[in-house]
């Protein structure tokens, strides 16, 4: 139906669909977006928005990044301070907020109307500074690195404080208890409450940037996090650093956040996924990250990994940044992670025009007829009045030929 619609056309004599003969499949099955409601919140309106403008470029599935330092977004009835005490705030000290049950099943059912699939993220064992808001017993008390330290200075953002929301957005601080077993009570329960009204098969665990648990102390909190996943009847998911991990559960599936060019041990932790009998999905963070600047002086976005213009990202072959069989490549996502994000309207200058580019590399043939760049930017340029009459605030780059008509 999406490709029928993408043939429409407003010409001289009016609206048509062009006369074509579709044989039309993707190339890979799972085709993502991530949206980060953690760093900033939102609704349930603007999250049913994005999935209308997401899901019509061909995405089918949607990550939802339910959990950081920052903030705890979903309600949890057998630990209820989580969304009493540690959703109230955001990143710079914008309003928090979060999904209640009813909330979160309404848009999984409107994804699911539209051929989408929820993910849902709970980011263990680093990234939980806002669970220690809530259940103090549960965490660590922060860890300073001295990127925290340089980076909280250089932005003007408070360092995180135990027990006290945190406005920032540092990584690498919070670590939950990793050998008290009510920690593992916890991630039972909140797994087991978001199995029961999550229909799709897949639970996301986290994973990155634990940088203030010992490597030991990750890895034993990984294999058990995992093996409780797959004992409450989904499939873990986890970012690329879990697979460190030598037991993590059979069949676990890793998300790849590494570059084109992997750095350190980023490409033996991804490969160990399809080792112990799990896939990959491609979130490349050098040509994938949506929260990435389109040029130096983009108002938006970051530039820790890359400065990422629309043809770096429709120019990426997801199979090539690793040494592992193209069979185990399920497919690619591409994140919005939201710490200079502060309304939709933000969300949307990031995500739009790339997601295009990224929803053409997980649907096309890698060579193929018009799969190339100037074919992509003249089609591109075509949804300008699309984009506009359904008040999608997409960012005009310069490299595309944008249509009136």
């Amino acid at each position: 139906m999406q490709t029928l619609l993408q043939l429409l056309r407003d010409g001289d004599e009016g609206w048509a669909l062009l006369h074509a003969e579709i044989t039309d499949a993707p190339r890979f099955e799972r085709r993502g977006v991530m949206l980060d409601v953690t760093r900033h919140f939102f609704d349930v309106a603007e999250v049913k928005k994005f999935i209308d403008s997401t899901s019509a470029l061909k995405f089918n599935h949607l990550h939802l990044h339910l959990s950081d330092d920052q903030g705890w977004r979903i309600q949890i009835d057998s630990w209820p301070k989580l969304t009493e005490l540690a959703s109230s705030t955001a990143s710079l000290g914008d309003p928090g907020g979060f999904y209640t049950k009813d909330d979160y099943r309404e848009i999984v059912a409107y994804a699911a109307e539209r051929h989408m699939l929820v993910i849902p993220e709970i980011d263990l064992p680093g990234h939980t500074h806002a669970i220690g808001v809530a259940y103090p017993e549960l965490v660590e008390d922060p860890v300073m690195n001295d990127s925290l330290i340089a980076e909280s200075a250089r932005l003007g953002q408070p360092l995180p404080v135990a027990g006290e929301p945190y406005l920032g957005w540092g990584v690498g601080h919070s670590s939950v208890r990793i050998h008290e077993e009510r920690t593992y009570e916890f991630v039972r329960d909140v797994v087991r409450e978001l199995a029961e009204m999550t229909p799709g098969p897949f639970i996301h665990i986290g994973g990155d940037e634990s940088l203030g648990t010992p490597q030991a102390d990750f890895d034993h909190f990984v294999e058990r996090a995992t093996a409780i996943v797959f004992e409450e009847g989904k499939i873990p998911l986890a970012w690329h650093e879990v697979g460190a991990a030598k037991d993590i559960a059979e069949g676990t599936i890793g998300q790849y956040w590494g570059k084109t060019t992997p750095e350190g041990s980023h490409a033996a932790e991804a490969a160990h996924f399809v080792e112990r009998g799990g896939a990959l999905i491609m979130s490349t963070a050098d040509v994938a990250y949506l929260d990435m600047k389109y040029s130096a002086d983009f108002p938006l976005g970051l530039t820790w990994a890359a400065i990422i213009d629309v043809r770096t990202a429709y120019e990426w072959e997801p199979t090539a940044a690793l040494d592992v069989p193209e069979a185990a490549i399920l497919g690619i996502e591409a994140p919005l992670w939201s710490e200079t994000t502060r309304s939709l309207s933000d969300v949307e200058r990031l995500v739009f025009p790339r997601a295009a580019a990224h929803a053409e590399v997980a649907w096309s043939p890698q060579r193929a007829s018009g799969r190339d760049w100037e074919s992509f930017r003249a089609r591109l340029g075509g949804l300008a009045p699309l984009w506009k009459a359904e008040g999608v605030d997409f960012h005009p780059a310069a490299e595309i030929p944008w249509s009136e008509r």
